[in-house]
């Protein structure tokens, strides 16, 4: 009979069977196969202390690695992760947190996961392929190659947003300068809020005249605002005010972004000129972030990444490139590094069609490659690439297979936008993307079954 309410809650909570906390423990068992990953990733947390037996009793290497992936694999925020690490029972078996435990806050878990350097995760990803080898689940006889953006976290950039970012991050930084040096003269005046309204003007402008004409006036008080900041600048530096570095530091950086984007805001709308993409500023924050342009269509701020994938969807090799090289400039580069990995090159490649080049071919072939399908021909005979059509057509069909595994990652493991701020962190990003998604497939292979 179905009560009204519960009168006692239970003592003991039973054991969870769900598909969910099973991958999590064959996760673990992988993770406990192999202790040189919880070492590596103990080095980095320790690279900057001195003396290893003082301070306080933080996270331990292995629990900073469990509540990495699980925050990449849940799509936690920090704030969402120390919650659930505190009220999950199943997360907190896989993070090894014991039952008494207090759990750790957000900061902590902040700095200690973003502390894992990109290298690390790549060798921490390496240590999985072998794993896979060893099991036959991935063997790198047959792989496939494609590329993909990943996204900067930053607003969709334009010079009238970069100019407002500017003025605001000047005149915010001038303010905590003037609290901290009270004794220095630090004269400025705040032009953030019409600097917004010519922005905004900006976006709403009606004609070309019209906003040329805010252009010019936008600019002209960004430039007062960056005089306030060297005479602020002088100031300081000539009274010695050691407190102010970092402040500082932080401000000539943000000075000469500014100043950038001033010379590509002149270049560009005041002269008329067509300024490259390796010219342009996109974001004062991301300053690292690349304009990827695909074809003629949409146009990406972040960086290129090149994936290699195997039969069984396991990530086996990621480059992150710096700018917008031409894929088949990658070509050469990414069968070394499998080379690297495995010790022998593929037996089969299946590629895009803007790898296909007739050196690449070349190259591949020369390395004892037997098959390598490009998605379209570009001039080369079929027979050239292949051993025989039917290979041909099964290699295309099986390329295609790698839109999904790179969807997947795009979905479930936030691969399409990186939240972590700096070109390494961003690099560490999507390293953690990828082990989390590796360690899932395997947890659902054939070997636990």
């Amino acid at each position: 009979m179905r009560k009204k309410r519960q009168i006692q809650m239970p003592l003991m909570i039973p054991d969870i069977d769900h598909p969910k906390a099973k991958e999590l423990e064959r996760i673990s068992q992988l993770l406990d196969r192999y202790p040189i990953i919880s070492k590596m990733v103990w080095q980095d947390l320790t690279r900057s202390v001195s003396c290893h037996g003082a301070g306080a009793q933080g996270m331990t290497a292995d629990q900073v690695l469990r509540a990495a992936i699980t925050k990449q694999s849940e799509q936690f925020s920090y704030e969402e992760l120390a919650f659930h690490l505190l009220d999950s029972r199943c997360y907190r078996n896989f993070c090894r947190i014991g039952f008494a435990h207090k759990g750790f806050k957000k900061s902590c878990l902040a700095f200690a996961i973003k502390s894992i350097r990109a290298d690390t995760w790549e060798a921490i990803n390496r240590l999985i392929i072998a794993h896979a080898q060893d099991k036959a689940v991935e063997k790198g006889r047959e792989v496939r190659m494609d590329c993909t953006v990943v996204c900067s976290d930053i607003h969709d950039p334009s010079d009238a947003s970069l100019l407002w970012d500017g003025v605001r991050v000047i005149t915010r930084l001038l303010e905590q300068l003037k609290e901290q040096t009270r004794g220095t003269e630090i004269c400025f005046k705040d032009h953030r809020r019409v600097a917004k309204r010519r922005a905004l003007a900006i976006r709403t402008a009606k004609n070309a005249k019209i906003r040329k004409r805010l252009y010019r006036d936008l600019l002209r008080y960004t430039e007062k605002v960056l005089g306030y900041a060297e005479n602020a600048i002088r100031a300081i530096e000539s009274n010695c005010c050691l407190s102010s570095i970092k402040l500082m530091d932080r401000l000539k950086r943000v000075m000469g972004l500014t100043y950038r984007v001033i010379d590509q805001t002149t270049r560009r709308v005041l002269m008329g000129e067509q300024v490259p993409a390796e010219d342009k500023v996109v974001s004062l924050f991301e300053p690292h972030t690349d304009i990827i342009k695909k074809d003629r269509r949409e146009t990406f701020y972040g960086h290129k990444v090149c994936l290699t994938v195997g039969q069984s969807n396991l990530i086996t090799d990621c480059l992150i490139t710096r700018g917008n090289p031409a894929d088949s400039t990658l070509v050469e580069d990414m069968l070394n590094r499998h080379g690297t990995i495995y010790g022998r090159y593929p037996l089969k490649v299946a590629l895009d069609g803007r790898f296909a080049s007739r050196n690449n071919l070349n190259f591949a072939k020369s390395r004892g490659i037997k098959d390598v399908c490009f998605g379209k021909r570009r001039g080369m005979k079929m027979e050239d690439m292949c051993r025989s059509s039917y290979v041909y057509k099964r290699l295309r069909r099986f390329r295609a297979g790698i839109e999904s595994a790179i969807s997947w990652l795009k979905r479930c493991f936030g691969f399409d936008r990186c939240t972590w701020k700096s070109l390494p962190s961003f690099k560490s990003y999507a390293w953690c993307s990828i082990v989390s998604g590796n360690l899932l497939t395997l947890a659902r292979s054939s070997i636990f079954k």
